[in-house]
């Protein structure tokens, strides 16, 4: 493990006093003890939620468990592309800084749903909303640097094979809700390589990461498919039988806690983490021409203009 990690957990006396914090997805899981966590260190905490009434209950719990003051909540719908706007836009309105993105937010194994721009839901919220949402702040992050921008994947993305499906991404024919999580898992590794070239000279760093398998509300979609591919029903129950296996949100937020604050990764950029330590990613997610084609595509998809 790094050497920020002391005992299993990130050295508490590793302050962020003077930065300000976006998490993605902060109203519960691994988002929300990411936000107590660095409260404690004295950063600024934005808390990005879709759910307003669930986002000040896990504020005031921030705010208690924390003992800082210093913690804001902003409504943001990572499945609407107009949402993003709106919220990044208020965001630089109100913050001056930003000097961690911490791309948090995910949805696994839903019914076949679509974005509020018509993506399917799994890759328009895990991977376009987080790709349209870092490249609308990446001024500020580069204005802020030494920054970083952490993006939680997970080890899903190895079961999403050695390609993309290029040809139908919101996978419309033969869907797999396993498949299409997988996928975005996979995307959101390939976006962290690509970004992290496109930063060069900037310092400003970038980080993909595997949290363990965490006991959080993500899962709440399993069982609910209507009509599940073979790969959907395996995973469905399987995962059940692994429970034992599963860490607390706050032991598996360490790993992004460590992408966000640890010293020693200040120089590393575009690499992959498990369990608080560089981990080789799937074939896939190393090929630099995927990771391409896919910020092209996004670029297209989202009506980003570079």
């Amino acid at each position: 493990m790094g050497k920020s990690v002391i005992g299993g957990r990130i050295d508490p006396n590793i302050k962020m006093t003077g930065k300000t914090v976006l998490v993605t997805g902060a109203n519960s899981g691994l988002g929300l003890e990411s936000c107590i966590d660095l409260a404690r260190r004295g950063a600024r905490v934005v808390m990005a939620c879709r759910n307003m009434d669930k986002g000040n209950q896990a504020r005031q719990r921030v705010l208690r468990e924390s003992g800082s003051d210093n913690v804001e909540l902003m409504m943001l719908d990572l499945s609407s592309f107009a949402s993003i706007r709106t919220f990044a836009e208020q965001f630089k309105e109100k913050e001056p800084r930003l000097d961690v993105l911490m791309n948090n937010a995910g949805v696994l194994m839903c019914p076949q749903w679509t974005t509020a721009d018509g993506f399917e839901m799994q890759f328009g919220t895990n991977h376009l909303g987080h790709f349209l949402l870092t490249n609308l702040l990446l001024e500020l992050l580069k204005s802020c640097a030494p920054s970083r921008v952490v993006i939680v994947s997970s080890k899903a993305h190895y079961n999403a094979g050695n390609d993309l499906n290029w040809e139908d991404l919101n996978l419309t024919k033969n869907y797999s809700s396993a498949h299409a999580y997988f996928q975005s898992k996979l995307m959101n590794v390939l976006f962290s390589r690509e970004l992290s070239k496109r930063l060069e000279g900037t310092n400003v760093t970038t980080y993909s990461l595997h949290p363990g398998v965490v006991e959080t509300e993500l899962f709440r979609h399993l069982g609910t498919i209507p009509d599940p591919t073979c790969t959907d029903r395996l995973v469905g129950c399987c995962l059940p039988c692994f429970k034992c296996c599963f860490v607390s949100p706050e032991k598996g937020a360490q790993t992004q806690i460590y992408c966000a604050v640890a010293p020693e990764l200040e120089m590393e950029t575009g690499k992959y983490y498990t369990d608080c330590k560089v981990k080789t990613e799937s074939r896939a997610a190393r090929n630099d021409d995927f990771a391409k084609r896919l910020w092209d595509i996004s670029v297209q998809y989202v009506g980003w203009n570079e």
